[in-house]
């Protein structure tokens, strides 16, 4: 029994993918083969039969915002498991086997390795839906952001010209921002399950329309991980620092960007209109905790929320069933 265990553990085949835009750098160990396949529908094609007839244990590639995304979805229809690991835990783990070098070809050699070592979870692909409503949710926020930045020129402006020019560059913006908001809310109208999140996270006290769309756009994965791994892909878990007999101030940071900044503002309406978090938080003041620590326990238990409402397929109500 223990051989056979060792031959199928010898015969399983591990894959890295480097991806940049125009190129795929493939590396398939144990075999010590490397491919460089164009990144294009003819290159995605050659690389699936020829990952088909190996039928890999695992294949590893980074996000790299868009360019891993195609291959991505054609090699998950090919039945092929694909992990799709953040870039800088990449980097951490050729460094921690003394890879200092970088190249392609070293980044996917190690990436096939950090499958065969660390097996991360299999990444299911985003829908055609969902990818658009993150790239709208995306070039919403830009919009907001140099919306704020022009109404604050404007209002320092001393000459009339400029102010009049700011002012319908403003004027602009917001048009550009409802648009954009108006297909944000008919793409996730028209898809079934984009639809049955978004009315479970707006049933929730304190997260209205943006901060639902950031949610359903950024952490695809609410709902289906643990509370624990949600509230640390945001960037909300607390993380111990501890050595010896030495304890340190447990700190949260990291997180995709955009959520924490969503989930403050809907923590901030919470503690007005959700009676429980009101009465958390208020006790955590009363405790002496800072107003940034309390509010960031609201945000935790917010996302905890709203990630067992979605796991349930249920809307919030004032008591639980």
């Amino acid at each position: 029994m223990q051989g056979k265990v060792h031959a199928d553990a010898m015969s399983a085949v591990y894959v890295g993918i480097d991806v940049s835009k125009e190129r795929l750098d493939v590396y398939l160990h144990p075999l010590d083969e490397r491919m460089a396949i164009v990144n294009d529908a003819g290159g995605w094609r050659r690389l699936r039969r020829r990952l088909e007839a190996l039928a890999p244990a695992l294949v590893v590639m980074e996000a790299t915002s868009k360019y891993h995304r195609a291959v991505h979805r054609r090699l998950d229809a090919g039945a092929i498991p694909v992990a799709v690991v953040n870039p800088l835990r990449a980097r951490l783990f050729a460094e921690a086997r003394g890879r200092l070098g970088k190249t392609d070809a070293i980044d996917a050699r190690m990436l096939a390795l950090m499958a065969e070592q660390l097996a991360p979870r299999p990444t299911a692909p985003l829908s055609a839906e969902a990818e658009a409503v993150q790239e709208l949710a995306r070039a919403r926020a830009c919009a907001v952001a140099e919306k704020t930045a022009v109404g604050q020129r404007r209002d320092v402006a001393a000459t009339a010209f400029l102010r009049r020019e700011l002012a319908a560059r403003l004027a602009s913006l917001e048009r550009h921002i409802a648009r954009l908001e108006a297909e944000i809310d008919r793409i996730a109208a028209a898809d079934a399950d984009m639809a049955r999140r978004k009315a479970v996270l707006l049933s929730i006290p304190g997260i209205g329309p943006v901060t639902a769309i950031t949610l359903i756009a950024g952490l695809g994965e609410l709902g289906r991980l643990s509370d624990k791994q949600v509230a640390s892909i945001a960037g909300l878990a607390p993380h111990p620092k501890d050595s010896g007999a030495c304890q340190g101030q447990r700190r949260t940071g990291g997180g995709r960007s955009g959520l924490r900044s969503a989930l403050y503002m809907a923590a901030v309406a919470a503690i007005r209109a959700n009676p429980d978090l009101k009465a958390f938080h208020r006790r955590l003041i009363d405790n002496g905790k800072p107003f940034k620590v309390a509010i960031t326990a609201v945000m935790r238990k917010l996302l905890i929320l709203a990630n067992s409402l979605i796991a349930q397929n249920r809307t919030w109500t004032p008591t639980a069933p």
